[in-house]
């Protein structure tokens, strides 16, 4: 009997520490590479001003530039600052930072994940855990994801904000403000074209992209798009990218209803014109023939029920 148990047990032992096996040899390889790393980190230490300069050569390059800085309403404000795309540039050419977006576990409906920026010469680290939701709204609609491919693309869309918040925490304020300031320079003086067809491509875009219409644009600068200045393209070109990003939704920009707003108050006022007269002519009444019917000026609380 006990050797029947002992063979029994020798059998499906290897089994049982299958898992526990694997997943011990995957967290001793993963501390080995963490290891590796700091200490290649510290036997090749970066150089601080060529790390800055070779930032700022990146943020020369008017690809980076279009896209480093969003923008988005908060308070009747507007507050700026760099995008994804260039912190993930910023923290390249710094060097010596292990970055990134983890999918810790994935339940029901949602995935727990995790986004972190670890500086390996200094220690310093940040670490955001959250949850991402396999759903999304539209037209006031909640939309569940069932699309493996659907769900990535939504954690790696929900990740990249506090990826960029990460890195930005970890990477000295100044050579951050520099390198937003010099993309602005890029921007400013290496735009190819003309201004008004530059000013045309950006409206067309957001039309395109986002069903944003010129006369919506008009209406949140205040003037009509020929009188847009250089400094009026680069903040439509910052409000592109907030909402590429996600910073900010359209209604946080943008009026739907501009265009509507706008007919209804030509037409009040040509109708207002047009009532002048007629009242001008001929005495007030409370009712008016139309081909036959009479329309009676009801207040809102006499409305029969």
């Amino acid at each position: 009997m006990n050797s029947l148990t002992n063979a029994f047990e020798n059998q499906y032992q290897p089994q049982y520490q299958q898992p526990n096996t694997l997943a011990l040899a995957a967290s001793n390889r993963e501390m080995e590479e963490v290891k590796g790393a700091i200490f290649m980190a510290r036997q090749f230490p970066r150089n601080v001003f060529q790390a800055e300069q070779r930032i700022l050569d990146a943020c020369k390059r008017p690809a980076l530039a279009q896209t480093a800085v969003y923008q988005y309403p908060r308070g009747g404000t507007k507050v700026s600052g760099p995008s994804i795309r260039l912190a993930e540039v910023i923290a390249q050419n710094w060097g010596n930072i292990d970055f990134g977006i983890k999918e810790l576990e994935q339940r029901e409906g949602e995935s727990v994940v995790m986004a972190y920026a670890w500086d390996l010469e200094t220690n310093t680290r940040q670490t955001k855990v959250f949850t991402v939701k396999h759903s999304y709204k539209a037209k006031g609609n909640i939309k569940k994801l069932d699309d493996p491919r659907d769900i990535y693309e939504k954690v790696a869309n929900d990740g990249a904000r506090r990826l960029r918040s990460c890195i930005l925490a970890v990477i000295p304020g100044d050579i951050i403000e520099s390198a937003v300031k010099q993309c602005e320079e890029t921007l400013r003086g290496n735009s190819k074209g003309p201004l008004k067809d530059r000013i045309s491509n950006a409206l067309k875009a957001f039309k395109e992209n986002y069903k944003v219409t010129q006369e919506m644009i008009e209406n949140r600068f205040g003037y009509n798009a020929d009188a847009f200045t250089e400094v009026d393209y680069l903040d439509l070109i910052k409000i592109f990218n907030s909402l590429k990003d996600g910073m900010s939704k359209v209604e946080d920009w943008f009026d739907k209803n501009t265009v509507k707003k706008s007919s209804s108050g030509l037409s009040e006022a040509f109708n207002h014109s047009e009532n002048a007269e007629e009242r001008s002519e001929k005495p007030a009444v409370k009712e008016e023939e139309n081909d036959g019917n009479t329309i009676f000026d009801f207040e809102p609380s006499e409305l029969p029920q």
